[in-house]
């Protein structure tokens, strides 16, 4: 990580025009790499960037990254930026013929703290709003400042993490991860019109070897603070942490504030179907 150069004239240092995967590797797997380009390609492709290397050559550059900073089980991220233009401005001449700037970073996994799990995550409401209707609603772009400072938001208060509502006051997702609650044998999770990041743990919890396979009826449905409040569990849920409990949200308790069963059924129903995609 320390031998490659980035020009300071790179977009993505500039101005965060780019946008970025994370994901698990395992084994030398890389778990649903499939959906996570698709998603990079379709977010690049709303910034119009080009990416000139294919699946299979993206594919070989996590491996080989992989092999090198963490061949037993990593974390990758794949960070894309417009590159690195002779002139200035938003959309400086030559624009459309600049070449991208790819950069694989892999570091070993070490999974959730233990402390998370065993306790559970507290979170706070942030003051921060998301406005569904913006063309970059659920487009992972290299622009987190926004998200740096909702973290930020929840480490003043003493919190684990932040939760950013719509601007009509719907949950919309934490900082780094989608949401969900559980009551009773349903689970629901924000739909993709509030604008949340179209999530790969999210997308598997409402697929039918998710969340289904363990007797919940996984769907989309819009609600709000006092909704989540009033569930038995809640679960954060990302490709790198997996899924984690919130038990608490501004102070009060989801369920009776510990760590639900189901929601450790569900930790370990994707970890078990992580470790199958893996070869075991």
């Amino acid at each position: 990580a320390h031998a490659p150069t980035l020009p300071v004239a790179d977009r993505g240092f500039q101005l965060g025009d780019g946008v970025f995967e994370t994901l698990r590797v395992r084994r030398g797997v890389a778990i649903e790499l499939d959906l996570h380009l698709r998603r990079l390609r379709e977010g690049l492709a709303v910034l119009e960037i080009r990416l000139p290397w294919s699946d299979a050559e993206m594919a070989g550059a996590i491996a080989a990254t992989v092999a090198i900073n963490a061949p037993e089980d990593a974390a990758v991220r794949l960070t894309v930026s417009r590159g690195a233009p002779t002139a200035r401005g938003l959309l400086p001449a030559g624009w459309h013929d600049l070449r991208a700037t790819l950069v694989v970073q892999a570091w070993p996994h070490v999974g959730a703290a233990a402390t998370l799990l065993e306790r559970g995550v507290r979170a706070i409401v942030s003051t921060a709003r998301r406005d569904p209707a913006s063309p970059l609603a659920g487009v992972k772009t290299i622009s987190r400042a926004d998200h740096v400072w909702t973290k930020l938001e929840a480490d003043r208060a003493g919190a684990d993490d932040a939760i950013t509502l719509t601007l009509d006051g719907h949950v919309a997702e934490a900082t780094t991860a989608n949401l969900a609650l559980i009551i009773g044998d349903a689970l629901r999770t924000p739909p993709l019109a509030t604008g949340v990041l179209a999530g790969t743990t999210r997308d598997w919890l409402l697929a039918a070897d998710g969340a289904a396979a363990l007797g919940l009826n996984a769907a989309e449905a819009a609600f709000g603070v006092e909704e989540l409040l009033g569930a038995d569990e809640a679960i954060l849920c990302s490709s790198v942490a997996g899924i984690l409990p919130l038990v608490e949200v501004d102070g009060r308790p989801i369920g009776d504030g510990r760590p639900g069963a189901r929601t450790r059924r569900l930790r370990d129903a994707r970890e078990a179907w992580i470790v199958a995609r893996s070869g075991g």
